[in-house]
């Protein structure tokens, strides 16, 4: 094989310079992958341009990686013209990459969009294909009010994310219940491998709290808890507004500190004032990401209260791994997404999912136990720091590759130079 870096062409939904779990998490793969000696670039769906829609340019380089972009599409009256619009378009600029640089492997990333266009590419070039499945996009599609569970739509998108499993080379996953799911469907378990989410340490370490954002939100003297990520449905924001609603009838210092934004954010808002919580509430919106973890040092607790669904139960979260990282305890439900990261009274608290009580007597047993929080953050923070880096949770990569490749090979009933061989930068 040549000495040149392998070359991985990622093909994304959406990414910087939007802000979202997704696209972080994407940052810190290529960013990982950049210094193992690889050299990774990008192309963006036109989705993207649903989520940015600023200025942009057909190549751009953000954080040191090159992106490049796949053009907008319009809308559509017919059903499943739009999809059709965007793989269709979203395949062109793939094979205008490829034509350009010396891809040796395409790596789409969730949803199923991405991987039929680069299924389509793949064939007609022989560059091997590997799926990174993120979460079962057909239930967070449910959440979004997309369609029902019931609906064709929901139907036809997991059965196309099926079939495309079964097609590729290889599948990475972002979790073991992701995992566990994919061989339900009949996925073979040796073609399915494991790559979690994990956090930048160097970026997440303890520091001074942010005293200007304090005296800004009125949090000097108060006991805070709070969640910092997307307001969707599924994380059980609500939950937490009642179980603060009847913490604060106990300790007025209490406040809920709910850091970002998003779809469920106006009934949040509505519901705060519902139950005359506006004095314990704070929705400050968005935080630039560098004031982050100023933001955590602030924090007393922090609370995950996903409910219970299928999404939840099979998909981890990034967030709680940035709560260990910054020294901080953390309450939780005790969905299977949770379960695969936190250990119950050793890394964090798990209550029953749905139970406001429960949240409530969690949250008030962590603030007030200094011993208990202060073990739950030490125990934490080990945990993620020797666990789950990004350079840790990546390092897999290597095997996903080199499986994809043999895989091809054998498909095709042919040896190449990259067939015994490892990727291991």
């Amino acid at each position: 094989m040549s000495q040149s870096p392998l070359r991985i062409l990622h093909i994304l939904d959406h990414s910087l310079p939007v802000h979202s779990g997704y696209a972080f998490r994407s940052q810190a793969i290529l960013r990982t992958q950049k210094k193992r000696g690889w050299d990774p670039s990008v192309v963006t769906s036109p989705k993207h341009y649903e989520s940015w829609q600023q200025s942009w340019s057909p190549s751009e380089e953000v954080g040191g990686i090159q992106y490049h972009r796949a053009v907008g599409v319009a809308q559509a009256s017919l059903p499943l013209e739009k999809e059709r619009r965007i793989m269709v378009t979203l395949a062109a600029r793939m094979r205008e990459i490829v034509r350009q640089q010396s891809i040796q492997v395409l790596h789409a990333h969730s949803p199923v969009l991405n991987a039929i266009p680069a299924l389509w590419v793949g064939r007609k070039t022989g560059i091997p294909v590997v799926y990174e499945v993120r979460a079962p996009w057909e239930d967070a599609a449910i959440d979004h009010g997309t369609y029902g569970s019931r609906s064709w739509r929901y139907k036809l998108v997991k059965a196309l994310e099926t079939w495309v499993c079964k097609k590729v080379h290889h599948v990475a996953v972002l979790c073991q219940g992701l995992r566990e799911e994919m061989v339900r469907r009949g996925i073979a378990p040796e073609k399915l491998t494991v790559i979690p989410n994990g956090v930048d340490v160097d970026s997440f370490q303890k520091c001074d709290p942010d005293s200007d954002l304090a005296v800004r939100w009125g949090l000097t003297g108060k006991r805070v808890v709070a969640f910092l990520g997307s307001f969707f449905r599924y994380e059980g924001l609500d939950l937490l507004i009642e179980a603060i609603a009847l913490i604060v009838r106990q300790d007025p210092r209490v406040v809920l500190l709910l850091v970002g934004g998003g779809i469920a954010e106006f009934d949040l808002k509505a519901q705060v004032r519902r139950l005359q919580l506006d004095s314990h509430v704070i929705m400050p919106g968005s935080v630039a990401p560098e004031r982050i973890p100023g933001v955590y040092a602030l924090v007393d607790v922090l609370a995950y209260p996903r409910h219970s669904l299928r999404l939840t139960e099979l998909v981890t979260p990034l967030k709680p791994l940035e709560a260990m990282a910054m020294g901080k305890a953390l309450v939780a439900s005790n969905i299977g997404g949770h379960r695969e990261l936190i250990r119950d009274g050793q890394t964090g608290l798990l209550f029953p999912a749905g139970n406001a009580e429960a949240l409530a007597s969690a949250i008030q047993r962590l603030l007030g136990d200094a011993e208990l929080r202060c073990r739950l953050e030490q125990t934490g923070d080990y945990w993620v720091r020797h666990e789950r880096s990004w350079e840790k949770t990546t390092a897999d990569y290597s095997e996903v590759y080199t499986q994809a490749f043999q895989r091809q090979q054998k498909r095709e009933g042919r040896f190449s130079a990259f067939s015994n061989h490892s990727f291991d930068g």
